[in-house]
Parts: structure tokens; C-alpha cells; sequence
């Protein structure tokens, strides 16, 4: 007899060491199951990003002259370099805006200067008409002979004919009614911005 309970002991130890090792496994691969989807719920969705979540934007390669579009809240985006002569002739059409100091509250405030924009040179805009929502094309170049000949360079909506100057500043006559929308936005480095967070410090 002592030598089956002996026997029915060792038996019982190897059940109880797999059982334990197997109970281990299956709880790992629970805590796992659990873990994965928590992690996953503090990223940012599609739906949260569409939403607001802010949007990083590498600037690096947006040479003078050039338009990078981003989305943002579901919306275009557009990331201008302007050039110094784009900049000059900014300057030189104020009594054709319809806003020429953007006193309407399109912008944060401190985009409310004279080239609507943190930094000089890069114009950051909802490209978005204000008219009826439609999205207007880049027409960067000077004299567009389908624009005039004292077109500076800007933004035509072709649904309906307005015309937007490298600021954003809406032309007089326009059917919209206000300049483009500036979002809020911050420079992280020369090369990364942010746009849905307003500048540090605003």
C-alpha cells in the first residue's frame, strides 16, 4: 500500500507542476490580450485624429515657393513657402482686400499681423472658400492672364470666382466673405510643426 501512495504522490506532483506551468501560460497570454487593446485605445484613432487630434507635419522639404496640403479635422491644410518677392508683393495691394488687417477672428491672434503667419515665410491655412466650402487651386504665379494682370500670386476658388491673396486675404468683390481660416498651430523645431495646438505662449 505505501508503495502506491508513494507512487500516486509522484504522479500528483508532475500533475500539479504542469497544471501550474499551463495556468501560468494561459494567464500570460490573458494579461497580454488585455494589455495589447489598452495600449492601443491611448493611440490616436483615425476617428480622433478626424476629430482634432493634432497633426505633426515635417516642413523640411517644403522649398520656397512650394505648397504642401496636410489633413487635419478632415479638412485641407496648406503649408505655403512663401519667397521674399511673394512677401514684397503682399505688401503692395492692401486697397484691393476686403480685409487687408484681418480684423475679422479667422486666425489666432497671434496671426493677426500683415502676412497672417508665425514665421514670416510659411503660411499655414485651412484651404477651405469661405464661401460655400469648396477648395480653391494655388496660383502662385504673377499676372495669370486668366486673373488679370495685377494678380500677385494667390488663391482662385473656380466654383465661383474668388480670390484669395498668398496671405489668405480675400479680394474685394469676392462672393466669400472672409479670409481664409488660419488653424491654430506651433513650431516644434525648424522642421516639425504642429497644427490643432495653438504656439507656446499664445
Amino acid at each position: 500500500m505505501g508503495q502506491e501512495v508513494d507512487g500516486q504522490q509522484k504522479v500528483d506532483k508532475s500533475k500539479r507542476k504542469f497544471l501550474i506551468a499551463a495556468t501560468g501560460a494561459v494567464g500570460g497570454v490573458a494579461v497580454a490580450g488585455v494589455a495589447v487593446p489598452l495600449v492601443m485605445s491611448m493611440l490616436p484613432s483615425a476617428r480622433a485624429k478626424a476629430a482634432g487630434a493634432p497633426v505633426e507635419v515635417d516642413i523640411s522639404k517644403v522649398e520656397p515657393g512650394m505648397l504642401l496640403t496636410v489633413e487635419w479635422r478632415g479638412k485641407p491644410v496648406w503649408i505655403v513657402n512663401r519667397t521674399p518677392e511673394m512677401l514684397d508683393l503682399m505688401a503692395k495691394h492692401d486697397d484691393q482686400l476686403a480685409d487687408a488687417k484681418s480684423e475679422m477672428p479667422q486666425q489666432p491672434e497671434y496671426c493677426t499681423n500683415a502676412h497672417r503667419s508665425i514665421k514670416p515665410e510659411l503660411l499655414v491655412a485651412v484651404g477651405i472658400c469661405t464661401h460655400l466650402g469648396c477648395s480653391p487651386t494655388f496660383r502662385k504665379e504673377i499676372g495669370a492672364a486668366d486673373l488679370g494682370a495685377d494678380w500677385p500670386g494667390g488663391f482662385f476658388c473656380p466654383c465661383h470666382g474668388s480670390r484669395f491673396d498668398l496671405a489668405g486675404r480675400v479680394f474685394k468683390g469676392a462672393p466669400a466673405p472672409t479670409n481664409l481660416v488660419i488653424p491654430p498651430h506651433q513650431y516644434l523645431s525648424d522642421a516639425k510643426l504642429l497644427i490643432g495646438v495653438d504656439a507656446k505662449g499664445a
